[in-house]
């Protein structure tokens, strides 16, 4: 399973992913899946785990970021690895936008599609 080789910001739709998160799906292949996460000032990603190994560049805005029991103030520029099954979360200081990237998909962001 994947979608096209070529994503166009423009023709692809932004998703509710909670209150104040929007995501937005660009490239997937089986082993790898990259996600725009736009959050509002104020926005939580509540704590979660999953199997998917995740690395994440912070595009904009401010956040505060909670990987295991480690909690780091992140901003434009930075990033951060979560290995799997590991508990993470985060608060938007700042609006701003993230660039997930999974391995393997997330297959649960597509089922609707």
């Amino acid at each position: 399973m994947m979608n096209g080789l070529f994503q166009f910001e423009k023709e692809l739709a932004w998703e509710d992913a909670g209150p104040g998160v929007k995501r937005q799906l660009f490239g997937y292949g089986e082993t790898l899946m990259m996600i725009k996460v736009k959050f509002e000032a104020g926005s939580i990603g509540a704590r979660h785990s999953h199997p998917h190994v995740q690395a994440t560049y912070i595009e904009s805005g401010i956040f505060e970021m909670t990987i295991g029991d480690e909690v780091r103030t992140i901003s434009k520029g930075d990033g951060y690895f979560v290995p799997s099954n590991m508990e993470h979360g985060i608060r938007c200081i700042e609006a701003g936008m993230l660039i997930d990237s999974f391995s393997p998909m997330r297959e649960d962001f597509i089922t609707t599609k």
